[in-house]
């Protein structure tokens, strides 16, 4: 089982080489690949050190898995190509996610969208993940019809450079910047880039991946994205409206009978998910559960996890882990 991890110097890359041996995912051979500045360095993996490759290198090499992780651009240039020649593309980009021959997976939600024959299988983004996670067995028991959400992003998404910002700020050292504006002891309604329409990409990214994931696109979806000064993951508030009302003894039981779901729930005690707690960890960490009183079936949820964990890395090795497992690579 020969793996290849395109951007594999990157925050994410080197997250899923982690995952990888965490999981005891069965490689024979793990190629690291990179831009050209970075080819020859090593990456530690199952205390040895491998070399990193070209792109160029790794596509030859005809691993069973390439898992990207190098942006958008590098994803429509490269993974046609691993495609061609029989390789299984894992793409954590926002390249093919909208494609509608490219399936959009959350292994615990719809792998049943992965046929064999896929060469290349979508990873949502983070905070899509996240919150599919928590609605997913909510939507097939009442039938979401609306979505209002608010995130509170790590600064971990934008990478490696916004968090030396933030670190930078910290110590009150002036460096390169990430954002337009301090990220320390400040947030920003600024997430992506905007639209003609006077949303973000990311916002938009909320929509378009949740109404595919939850196979239903009549799902109303509107999204607020906001960066904080946090390193440990992304917070969620949502509202959702159902079109079945619901019992709220069942909804708790729902979320945390879903693979992956942990409901930490207990306002008086002050527990409620947070970013210190779902940092490093694989769970979902769902509270604030209650009953939005102002509307008829509408439901308020607070959802919190490590948005390189779930969000991008530990989703992606579980996508390859399906597919190997199922005989679709």
């Amino acid at each position: 089982m020969k793996i290849a991890v395109v951007g594999a110097t990157g925050l994410v890359g080197r997250t899923m080489i982690k995952v990888l041996e965490e999981r005891n995912f069965p490689v024979t051979e793990l190629i690291p690949a990179a831009s050209e500045n970075s080819v020859g360095k090593e990456i530690l993996f199952k205390g040895k050190g491998v070399k990193v490759r070209s792109v160029t290198d790794t596509v030859n090499a005809k691993p069973v898995f390439a898992i990207f992780s190098a942006g958008a651009s590098v994803s429509k240039e490269w993974a046609p190509a691993f495609a061609a020649n029989g390789t299984v593309v894992v793409d954590n980009s926002s390249a093919w996610r909208m494609d509608i021959n490219v399936p959009l997976v959350v292994p615990e939600i719809n792998s049943h969208a992965i046929r064999k024959g896929d060469r290349i299988i979508a990873n949502p983004n983070c905070s899509t993940i996240q919150m599919v996670m928590a609605l997913a067995p909510l939507h097939r028991k009442y039938r979401i019809r609306r979505l209002v959400i608010a995130t509170y992003q790590s600064v971990t998404g934008t990478g490696v450079k916004a968090v030396k910002q933030m670190e930078n700020e910290r110590a009150g050292i002036k460096g390169e910047m990430a954002y337009a504006h301090p990220i320390d002891m400040n947030c920003f309604p600024h997430g992506g880039t905007f639209q003609t329409d006077g949303y973000t990409t990311e916002e938009q990214k909320l929509i378009d991946e949740t109404r595919k994931i939850l196979e239903d696109p009549t799902i109303m979806v509107t999204a607020t994205v906001v960066r904080i000064p946090v390193v440990g993951g992304h917070s969620e508030a949502v509202n959702a409206e159902f079109e079945n009302d619901f019992d709220m003894d069942e909804v708790r039981s729902l979320i945390a009978g879903f693979p992956g779901n942990v409901v930490y729930d207990n306002p008086a005690e002050a527990k409620y998910p947070m970013p210190l707690i779902s940092y490093n960890r694989d769970e979902v960490f769902v509270g604030r559960i209650r009953r939005d009183f102002s509307r008829e079936k509408c439901l308020n949820l607070w959802i919190v996890s490590d948005n390189i964990r779930k969000g991008a890395a530990t989703n992606a090795v579980q996508i390859a882990e399906y597919m190997a497992a199922h005989d679709l690579c």
